[in-house]
């Protein structure tokens, strides 16, 4: 069974995050809050689409829902003031 650590571990290996906070505790459903320069001009379609990437496979084999709050870093902190 994947714990939300490893999700984090999946995500953090093939995308650079400035903060990522992974939950869930059945194994199959997640929810993430993400924070990456990577999604710097990008719509939050294609800002999830980066996300899936760095899943791969993973999200067809292992994760059965994931969702998630993509943020630049700017954004990021403009919510955390």
């Amino acid at each position: 069974m994947l714990s939300a650590k490893q999700l984090e571990s999946y995500i953090t290996e093939h995308l650079n995050c400035d903060f990522i906070e992974v939950r869930g505790d059945d194994g199959t459903h997640f929810e993430a809050v993400i924070v990456s320069p990577a999604f710097e001009g990008k719509r939050m379609v294609q800002q999830h689409q980066l996300v899936y990437a760095a899943l791969g496979d993973r999200m067809r084999a292992e994760i059965h829902a994931l969702s998630m709050q993509t943020y630049t870093p700017e954004k990021w902190q403009e919510l955390n003031k």
